[in-house]
């Protein structure tokens, strides 16, 4: 039976290492976390939502593909009512501001236990920013496209000893500058098309700032 699964989740999937247990947070349909069990890539899935009924849709669906026994639900914002003991952490296709929250709730994740495997709908920098600036490191990060949208999935590790991201990499991180997809090319130059339209029509040194080092360095 075929599994509707978007190239972002795919994305998101290929940080899932074998035998990682994975909260699934914002699961909506549940198909992540389905299509990393069908697989035998992780050992068990939590998923979790906000939302009763996206969540009742991915429990129809986990006993649709024959996964049911492998997951639990959760019906909470981010993890605050997850069992802690799984090993990485996905949140696909939320805002910053979403994620930013959901991790400020769960301080307990800052620690070398967790992985986070983040892909970010909106205001990137802002997640990249926050994450250097309250112990994260993006130790990998990757580009897909989604229709005629570039996005980043990004692997997290708590290290609060990494240096600090400057602001040019708030927009481009340095695991996206030693990364070698077929977009990347494509993506830099979004990233400093709208640098330079924002300086443009504005006033905003930080964005200045910003395009002045990315364009020394690209």
């Amino acid at each position: 039976m075929h599994l509707p699964i978007s190239p972002r989740l795919l994305a998101c999937a290929q940080y899932i290492r074998p035998g990682d247990v994975v909260a699934d947070v914002g699961c909506d349909h549940g198909y992540l976390g389905i299509h990393l069990l069908q697989n035998g890539t992780a050992k068990k899935i939590f998923a979790s939502d906000i939302n009763e009924g996206p969540l009742q849709a991915a429990q129809r669906n986990a006993r649709k593909y024959g996964v049911l026994s492998k997951m639990s639900f959760h019906l909470c914002p981010g993890v605050r009512d997850v069992p802690r003991d799984f090993d990485v952490m996905v949140c696909a296709g939320m805002g910053a501001d979403t994620m930013i929250s959901i991790l400020a709730d769960a301080p307990w994740l800052k620690s070398a236990c967790y992985r986070l495997v983040l892909q970010c709908q909106s205001k990137t920098p802002m997640l990249r920013r926050y994450l250097s600036e309250n112990g994260w490191q993006i130790t990998k990060e990757s580009i897909l496209r989604d229709g005629r949208f570039l996005y980043t999935v990004m692997e997290v590790c708590w290290n609060p000893d990494a240096p600090r991201l400057t602001v040019g990499q708030w927009h481009i991180s340095p695991a996206l500058l030693n990364n070698h997809d077929p977009e990347t090319k494509e993506y830099y130059q979004r990233i400093m098309d709208g640098l330079r339209l924002a300086v443009a029509h504005r006033d905003d040194p930080e964005k200045q700032q910003a395009l002045e080092e990315l364009e020394k360095v690209l």
